[in-house]
């Protein structure tokens, strides 16, 4: 890589990348560290149909809707185990 012919317009927080630092540089790595740390117990994704008034009833009280969801049918789980 060259460097800039016009140095007033030189970033120096975001500096032009070198050929060494290419070479150095590993794909991936900056993203597989971000997020949150992976569930011991994750949900699984599916689809399933509601009633209106059972999504409407759930969504009233905004974000969060499939987590109460999760939650009132594992009450009911428990509640009805043998």
């Amino acid at each position: 890589m060259s460097n800039s012919t016009k140095p007033d317009k030189t970033d120096r927080d975001n500096p032009e990348w070198t050929d060494e630092m290419f070479a150095k540089a590993k794909r991936g790595t900056a993203a597989s560290r971000v997020g949150r740390p992976k569930s011991e117990n994750p949900k699984q994704m599916t689809t399933i149909r509601l009633s209106q008034e059972v999504l409407a009833f759930f969504k009233a009280d905004g974000k969060g809707w499939q987590t109460r969801i999760d939650k009132a049918l594992q009450e009911w789980v428990e509640s009805h185990s043998r």
